[in-house]
């Protein structure tokens, strides 16, 4: 929280953009709820670990667990959806940060921070979010497509002639297990494996 506010005050003064990454919280959702009050140029994201995950989960020592920043309290959390339902977090990423099995099976505070995330990005923020109607399907599509492009600048997140053809079908009513043999990528660091989400990639067009 220190180092967004010290950001804020740095983007106020000289008129910079200022783009908060992985806001985790209440404290820093505060801060930037009040900058763009001000007209301050701050957008920010967060990941579905924290809206999703608590500190109280780290208690298993499960090293997929460790992330950076780490996970918070359950007023935390609770913030973090307020905030994605308001409007004032711009952006859900996914912080894919694939590590193998050596790396993540050591004591836990010397296991490298980070858990896979993009494949299981989409389905959480369904079940999570949409689900329980803190934020509306069209809205959660917003924030994983068309706002991301919008805060980089970048000719994505939408259908039209001309375009780049970035394109992700998905059947948002399909129940299903996330299993370790169901990523495609070659690493499995995730704390999800044998949660039930709602939600299911088909096919990507590119």
């Amino acid at each position: 929280e220190v180092a967004v506010a010290r950001d804020i005050v740095l983007a106020k003064m000289t008129g910079a953009r200022l783009h908060v990454a992985h806001v985790s919280t209440r404290g820093s959702l505060e801060l930037i709820r009040r900058a763009k009050d001000e007209g301050v140029a701050v957008t920010c994201e967060t990941c579905p670990h924290y809206f999703t995950l608590t500190d109280d989960d780290v208690r298993s020592y499960d090293t997929n667990l460790r992330v950076n920043p780490p996970l918070r309290g359950s007023d935390d959390v609770a913030a973090i959806k307020e905030a994605l339902s308001d409007g004032t977090i711009d952006a859900i990423a996914s912080d894919h940060a694939p590590h193998s099995l050596e790396e993540k099976q050591v004591e836990f505070d010397e296991a490298p921070p980070g858990m896979i995330g993009l494949e299981t990005l989409l389905p959480l923020t369904l079940t999570h979010l949409v689900e329980p109607g803190t934020i509306t399907l069209d809205r959660a599509v917003e924030l994983m497509s068309t706002d991301p492009a919008s805060i980089l600048g970048l000719p994505h997140g939408s259908i039209a002639a001309g375009e780049p053809a970035d394109v992700t079908v998905f059947d948002p009513d399909w129940g299903w297990e996330i299993a370790e043999d169901w990523f495609a990528s070659r690493s499995s660091n995730s704390p999800f494996v044998g949660r039930r989400v709602k939600g299911r990639v088909i096919l990507t067009v590119s």
